[in-house]
């Protein structure tokens, strides 16, 4: 409905003396409405920006972690590779050459 049908049809509404109390408390109604509603938006705006940066402090954690598995994983690759040569020397009767200090 337009705005001006929409306060014709009030008008002829409140001339009915009980209809004027329900008007009233369908406006009240509305208004409340519509303020809980754009309350509830700026709320859930803010929930999603606090999640987007609470996700956001996950993702550098968990690409740490990662990162830390992988250094793990490669050292330990590191250290097996280097008792292998060591073995593959020691039945040659060689040696890696370590410097002492």
């Amino acid at each position: 409905m337009s705005v001006e049908k929409t306060t014709k049809v009030e008008e002829s509404f409140q001339r009915v003396p009980g209809f004027k109390k329900m008007v009233d408390r369908w406006r009240n109604s509305r208004a409340r409405s519509l303020w809980q509603t754009t309350l509830s938006q700026r709320r859930n705006l803010y929930a999603a920006l606090r999640m987007q940066d609470t996700m956001g402090q996950e993702l550098a954690l968990a690409r740490k972690q990662l990162l830390m598995v992988r250094q793990a994983a490669l050292h330990r690759l590191f250290e097996k590779e280097h008792r292998q040569y060591q073995q593959e020397l020691d039945r040659m009767g060689k040696a890696f050459h370590v410097e002492r200090l």
